[in-house]
């Protein structure tokens, strides 16, 4: 590709992985929750779905997905379902106060969670969204020179889209350590919690009105 096209995409993929989605907000409150530290695992979870959804829709699985409606439909509602659930639990345990002091360990009352669980999570959050990988279908061969080898492209702008993710967990997990200072008060834990069940519940919705 050019270096023109491939400064288009870090444009795009920027201002796209900037946008608050299921990814970042499960970062973010990882990091409220157990601390900036330890949410280093869900992020990577959350940064290895990303990475193989996008080489799987580079490898042409989306077109699979788009001949096969009832793989997608499967897919779709393990999605929703499993963002719902999230949504579910963020509003029924809300409320619990925070403890905003030493980062090694967990900033609330829950029980602390391995890095494998945190890892898992984050990567259930990131594999169950298969709008991704159909938009990854679309939107990654408009930067791709069909008269040059297409994989070494292809690899470079996965490449791209996982070094500017991680940035934007790096952004949101430095604003989720910000804000858990101003949720030691229970009531404004309160209604963050149920604010992000809300939105959870909100993405899952939305999933449903995707098609292939």
């Amino acid at each position: 590709m050019t270096l023109h096209a491939w400064w288009l995409f870090l444009g795009a993929v920027f201002l796209l992985c900037g946008t608050p989605g299921p990814n970042m907000l499960h970062v973010m409150t990882r990091s409220i929750t157990f601390g900036a530290r330890r949410s280093i695992a869900a992020m990577a979870g959350c940064l290895t779905a990303l990475v193989l959804v996008l080489a799987a829709s580079a490898a042409g699985v989306s077109a699979l997905l788009a001949a096969w409606p009832r793989v997608f439909d499967a897919l779709r509602y393990a999605g929703v379902a499993y963002l719902i659930f999230l949504g579910i639990k963020a509003w029924r345990g809300a409320g619990s106060p925070i403890d905003v002091g030493d980062d090694t360990s967990p900033v609330t009352r829950m029980p602390a969670a391995s890095a494998a669980r945190l890892y898992r999570g984050g990567f259930v959050i990131g594999i169950s969204n298969p709008k991704l990988l159909l938009f990854a279908a679309a939107f990654l061969p408009q930067f791709v020179d069909r008269a040059a080898p297409q994989g070494p492209q292809f690899a470079i702008l996965v490449a791209t889209f996982a070094v500017v993710e991680s940035f934007w967990y790096g952004v949101y997990v430095a604003g989720g350590r910000t804000l858990a200072r101003y949720l030691t008060r229970p009531a404004m834990r309160r209604a963050f919690d149920r604010l992000t069940g809300a939105i959870f519940v909100g993405f899952g919705l939305a999933l449903l009105r995707v098609r292939p």
